[in-house]
């Protein structure tokens, strides 16, 4: 199971964490101390607002206890985590396997990599620290200077400075393009915006100078 770690709510009696859904989409799962079924909802990446699935009873898992969650594990980095148990109960199954691909992100040197060189003392990825050292990065590159000079795509620049970046991190030279856009992607999850929108507006404004 990829999600981040357990908070404890204080608009109901509940636990909540994270999950990583299939499709490309994050999920909050609220556990009542006093039910076994589990609230769950995705969350909208347009209004930024979770939406309950339909067999969800609100009376039981009113949305202000999803936006507290939402709230709680922002910027929570996933990890591969065990089945969810609270007091005792029986184990939570109610959201589906992942798939293999993405186990063998979340399980990745890069992305731990970046989990351990972005993550403040709160348990949260520091999107303003990562974006911070990509943008110095892609500033101080010469690769990069030539791919503005040349009129390289938005696209092409970003995924050349996040590749380098994470090579630089690991070490290893043989990382692609697809894993690389695997792992932007599983941060993306637990951001309400995009994880590089700061990376994508200097490198707009890189190529708006030429």
């Amino acid at each position: 199971m990829i999600r981040t770690i357990i908070v404890e709510l204080s608009t109901i009696e509940a636990a909540a964490y994270r999950q990583k859904l299939r499709g490309g989409h994050s999920g909050i799962v609220i556990m009542r101390y006093d039910t076994d079924q589990p609230g769950i909802a995705t969350v909208n990446r347009k209004s930024g607002m979770p939406d309950p699935s339909h067999n969800t009873d609100l009376k039981l898992f009113p949305v202000e206890a999803f936006q507290e969650a939402m709230e709680l594990t922002y910027g929570m980095p996933y990890s591969r985590r065990g089945k969810v148990k609270l007091r005792g109960e029986k184990e939570d199954t109610s959201a589906p396997e992942e798939t293999a691909e993405e186990l063998a992100t979340v399980d990745s040197a890069e992305y731990e990599a970046i989990v351990k060189a972005y993550t403040n003392r709160k348990g949260e990825l520091s999107y303003d620290l990562l974006n911070k050292d990509f943008i110095q990065f892609a500033k101080s590159s010469k690769v990069v200077a030539d791919m503005v000079a040349d009129r390289a795509s938005e696209e092409d620049i970003r995924n050349h400075v996040v590749k380098a970046k994470l090579e630089s991190l690991t070490g290893n030279r043989e990382l692609t393009v697809a894993q690389a856009q695997r792992i932007i992607e599983m941060l993306d999850e637990v951001s309400p915006r995009h994880v590089f929108k700061e990376l994508n507006d200097e490198i707009r404004k890189m190529l708006g100078r030429r």
